[in-house]
């Protein structure tokens, strides 16, 4: 009888232990800022302003064979009162970025500097290798787009499809930025790939009879701080349920 309880009582604690695997949640943290645009004067953290949005994502956790699951989308709010302004911005047709040829969108098109990002990439049951990407953004119709580029160790192409939300606000929060990411496949019956790191910076201005056009515009009030959040989407692969990871943002308010 005391060895059937002992049993029961290991049989116990091991179910609790892979129920604690089970619900473990990536750690997100998020820094964004409201930034110049190159060769724009008084954009940036300026109070109603032209300004590009940058974001630093760092991402953690063994979930995955030792590592965060792979990320699958991420929803960006910015905080009451920001702008977006997309008439006027030359768009690229999403058939191309699907078709892997970011080369052959119109140049106006791009929303930014090239950014970049890190994970971790898989061959069978070999050893996890990092690999780092650049992330070229683009204007495309209702949104952003994302062209994923890998070369070492293993070549890796992919886009990423966002589009906009609420552009008028709400829910407490200004605009949002829906964006869906595809799984990464290094080598068939591999894990997918793992994100732990992504900059990204998005926005740009053009001239108009002799006036800037912004796509992107700062809140014309603040009190104590703009607020807004990320929301980062997790596959449910290898016995983990999906999960979203909710992260909030805070800037400043600016100077006068």
């Amino acid at each position: 009888m005391r060895r059937a309880s002992t049993c029961l009582a290991v049989v116990g604690l091991a179910v609790l232990a892979l129920t604690s695997v089970a619900s473990a949640t990536p750690v997100v943290t998020l820094k964004a800022k409201a930034v110049a645009i190159p060769g724009f004067p008084h954009t940036g953290n300026f109070l109603g302003a032209g300004a590009a949005a940058e974001a630093t994502f760092h991402i953690s956790g063994t979930e995955y064979a030792g590592f965060p699951p792979p990320l699958i989308g991420v929803n960006f709010f910015l905080p009451t009162g920001s702008k977006i302004h997309t008439a006027g911005f030359k768009t690229c047709p999403t058939p191309t970025l699907e078709a892997k040829e970011p080369a052959k969108c119109p140049p106006k098109s791009k929303a930014g500097p090239t950014g970049h990002a890190e994970g971790v990439v898989r061959f069978g049951k070999g050893e996890p290798t990092k690999e780092q990407v650049t992330i070229e953004s683009f204007y495309i119709a209702g949104g952003l787009g994302f062209y994923t580029e890998g070369h070492s160790p293993v070549q890796l192409e992919f886009f990423s499809k966002g589009k906009y939300t609420g552009l008028g606000g709400g829910g407490g929060f200004g605009p949002q930025l829906i964006t869906e990411i595809p799984l990464v496949e290094t080598v068939p019956g591999a894990p997918d790939a793992s994100v732990e790191f992504i900059n990204v910076k998005v926005g740009s201005a053009f001239k108009s009879k002799g006036k800037p056009v912004y796509y992107g515009m700062t809140p014309k009030k603040c009190k104590g701080a703009w607020k807004g959040k990320a929301e980062l989407l997790f596959a449910g692969l290898g016995g983990l349920s999906p999960q979203t990871v909710s992260v909030p943002y805070s800037l400043p308010c600016p100077k006068h």
